[in-house]
């Protein structure tokens, strides 16, 4: 299959079927085999229904759909679990997305061999409340990373089929997969100006709350990739210095009362910040010993998601 199409939805009926018929026009013109699996993230309107008519109507169309809702990047780890394209194509169900786009991304991907290619939607037509902390976001990002992109959280994204293969997806991390790629060995990252367009139904799903769990994944995946596989390399080393730090201290103090008989080594405060050292010291050495074996013995289990039922899957 030439193409997989993911695209994660909750509460869209109004913009289904229009999205879904702009899609298959576009690839049935490029002649690609392509899907367009869409992630129900348990919605409550009509979404699945309208899905489920799709289906009858375009034979390209399949589906899951979550019993509750999970968040974007639970949808995204199903879709890509799923996915049969050798390049996988994902974006939003809110027609801000063109699906006009996909031919310069599949191109990239396929021709001009990128890992990811990340849409840039250089020229967006969101509220203020949503452009200014994604830039605040974007920029931190790329600080951090050191991945030149513009536009992380971008939904419109080309990938190698390998590459979804490769990662999984969880918590608000939907947004930082060039992030996850990178660090899993897919470094050919892209980026590509998409046209972005005005929401025609419904209403925004983003908020402040999200604004702040995706710096707290941030921390988190920058903390696991780099010390996921290894974390006594952290918590030992942080061990190590703290402890020697304390046992530096009361060394100090042991040398001055013998050789200056000053104040008792328990008069002064410095002699419980040694011993207080110490003590964090050797539990920071022993969680990184725990650590390192949980990870050398833990096996990876699935994601937990409950999925109510599938079409054409």
């Amino acid at each position: 299959m030439d193409l997989t199409i993911i695209i994660p939805l909750f509460n869209e009926e109004a913009s289904l079927p229009e999205l879904t018929e702009w899609i298959v026009r576009v690839c049935r013109k490029e002649k690609y085999v392509f899907e367009v699996v869409f992630v129900d993230d348990g919605s409550k309107d009509q979404s699945w229904n309208i899905i489920e008519n799709l289906s009858k109507s375009y034979s390209e169309v399949k589906a899951i759909r979550f019993r509750r809702n999970y968040g974007k990047s639970a949808a995204l780890n199903e879709g890509f679990a799923v996915a049969c394209g050798k390049v996988v194509i994902t974006m939003d169900a809110d027609l801000q997305d063109s699906p006009d786009e996909i031919p310069d991304l599949y191109q990239m991907i396929a021709d001009q061999h990128f890992d990811l290619v990340s849409g840039w939607k250089k020229r967006r037509h969101d509220p203020i409340s949503k452009t200014i902390p994604s830039r605040i976001f974007n920029r931190t990002t790329r600080m951090i990373s050191g991945i030149a992109l513009h536009d992380f959280n971008c939904g419109l994204k080309a990938y190698n089929g390998e590459l979804t293969k490769s990662i999984e997806v969880h918590g608000e991390m939907h947004r930082y997969i060039p992030v996850i790629a990178k660090w899993a060995g897919f470094g050919n990252i892209g980026e590509k100006v998409v046209q972005h367009y005005e929401r025609k139904y419904g209403t925004t799903k983003y908020g402040m709350s999200r604004f702040i769990k995706g710096y707290l994944d941030l921390l988190s995946i920058t903390f696991t990739s780099k010390f996921g596989k290894r974390p006594m390399h952290f918590f030992g080393s942080m061990g190590s210095l703290i402890f020697m730090i304390g046992f530096g201290i009361a060394g100090y103090l042991a040398y001055t009362k013998y050789f200056f008989d000053a104040y008792k080594m328990t008069d002064r405060p410095l002699f419980y910040f040694g011993i207080l050292a110490m003590i964090i010291g050797t539990q920071l050495f022993m969680t990184g010993f725990l650590a390192e074996m949980i990870s050398q013995t833990s096996r990876a289990a699935g994601g937990g998601y409950i999925i109510r039922e599938k079409i054409n899957l």
